[in-house]
């Protein structure tokens, strides 16, 4: 069975989704209220249709509750995003996913049930900032306010020694949850298993014990 998807919102973000989704092998009907957006995506959607998603009846017709998961990927109009999603949700769609504009956006947007809640722009920012101050950082991932997934590349200071010598957990608070050698991913490396230089470290913990690891190892 293919999963089935509806994009709400055909601006760069939705856009990006919707193209993904369908590269996945997905169906997806894509949805926005303007007409040449919808033009854009007919050759790359299962469907795209032109319809006010902040009116129930229109969403009744397009049977939205026929798919499992809807992204509403509405831009600048925070009050469409609001009705757009409570009415989703009184319709029984089993998984909603919004975009926020900023964080009263996100917490109206929680209380009125959307399950999940991203900050495309924001994190992206995070992203960015973080590659830009350390060379060691090459990628970031937002788990909670305080904690993170990082991937630091590991340079000649760690080079030859293991996960027990440096004695990571410990010292810093912090799991290596897998390297990437190569090709190669290492998943739940054993303590004795020696770094490389080169070695992409996938590291969880708090923001500040990863970066106090990251200036202190690394540096």
């Amino acid at each position: 069975m293919k999963k089935e998807f509806v994009v709400v919102g055909l601006g760069r973000f939705g856009g990006s989704i919707c193209r993904e989704l369908v590269e996945q092998g997905a169906d997806v009907l894509a949805i926005d209220q303007d007409p040449e957006r919808v033009d854009e995506f007919a050759s790359i959607a299962t469907q795209a249709v032109v319809a006010d998603t902040t009116d129930e009846q229109a969403l009744v017709s397009l049977g939205i509750r026929n798919f499992e998961h809807v992204i509403v990927a509405i831009g600048e109009d925070i009050q469409s995003s609001i009705l757009t999603t409570l009415i989703l949700k009184e319709l029984g769609v089993e998984k909603i996913t919004v975009k926020a504009q900023n964080d009263y956006h996100a917490k109206v947007l929680q209380k009125i049930g959307a399950d999940q809640v991203v900050h495309p722009e924001r994190d992206m920012g995070i992203r960015i900032a973080n590659n830009m101050i350390s060379n060691n950082i090459l990628d970031y991932l937002e788990l909670s306010e305080e904690h993170s997934i990082m991937e630091i590349k590991a340079n000649e200071m760690l080079a030859g020694h293991s996960i027990l010598d440096l004695d990571i957990r410990a010292r810093y608070g912090i799991n290596i949850v897998a390297i990437k050698r190569g090709e190669d991913v290492v998943v739940s490396p054993m303590a004795e298993e020696p770094i490389r230089e080169g070695d992409i470290l996938i590291i969880i913990g708090s923001d500040a014990d990863i970066l106090r690891f990251e200036k202190k190892a690394l540096h």
